[in-house]
């Protein structure tokens, strides 16, 4: 079966999902990746957004914002922000989906600004992004995978990852456990428990190591039992189809 790059990646993010998980969804590749885990394996996950929706399935079809008809209708519930955050706050959130315009070796996020050749480009900032990186059990952050991207430090810690390193997140009382994985267009990471480095842990079909080394600014690590992305299985790529049948998200 032939699949595009993005499809992979949301095979990924719908696997990091398990059955029963309290999910703050977000939109583009991780909504489908919800869709995808409910149709395959996680009938019991529950999807939460920010502005208040909270569903047990994905939306009518597909959708543009949280909050287009299609994601109200049939919904759990319909609050608001502060009810959601509250979910996150109280530790009830076992899963949340950020994603960034840097990002460095230690997972933390940037989305305040960045700076090309001397201009500096402002960006929208946090949303929830930082609420979701602090507090939820544990977080899957999503991004193309580019040099630029990837640099040894970010210029502004928009949502933590592991800080610094090593304790860095208990010693600042972030009371969520921080990226589990990160997955990129080129592969996924894992994150060090004792120091909080990345660590390429498997490579997509088609991509290289050194390739991957190329698009990162730091020296990256790679685990001795580097893998090889498994790709979507039909059920997988009829799932990302059926949520986003004119590939909007995906091509």
């Amino acid at each position: 079966m032939t699949y595009t790059r993005r499809e992979l990646m949301v095979a990924a993010a719908a696997r990091e999902i398990r059955d029963g998980d309290i999910v703050f969804v977000g939109m583009r590749l991780p909504l489908l990746g919800f869709a995808v885990a409910k149709e395959t394996h996680a009938p019991g996950a529950i999807g939460i957004f920010e502005n208040g929706v909270i569903r047990d399935w994905p939306a009518l079809h597909s959708i543009f914002t949280m909050s287009d008809p299609a994601n109200i209708a049939g919904a759990l519930s319909c609050g608001g922000l502060n009810e959601v955050m509250y979910l996150l706050q109280s530790g009830r959130v076992d899963l949340g989906f950020i994603g960034g315009a840097e990002i460095d070796r230690f997972g933390n996020l940037n989305t305040h600004w960045v700076e090309d050749q001397g201009k500096r480009t402002r960006l929208p900032g946090s949303g929830g992004a930082a609420d979701i990186a602090v507090m939820a059990r544990q977080s899957i952050i999503i991004m193309n995978h580019e040099r630029r991207r990837f640099v040894d430090k970010v210029r502004y810690i928009t949502s933590p990852g592991f800080g610094s390193g090593g304790d860095w997140r208990q010693r600042h009382g972030l009371s969520g456990g921080g990226p589990r994985r990160a997955i990129t267009s080129l592969g996924i990471f894992s994150f060090d428990e004792d120091t909080g480095e990345m660590m390429l842990s498997a490579k997509h079909p088609g991509v290289a190591a050194d390739e991957i080394e190329k698009e990162t600014g730091w020296p990256l690590r790679i685990a001795e039992d580097l893998t090889e992305t498994a790709p979507p299985s039909a059920d997988e790529l009829h799932a990302v189809r059926k949520y986003d049948p004119k590939g909007v998200w995906t091509s």
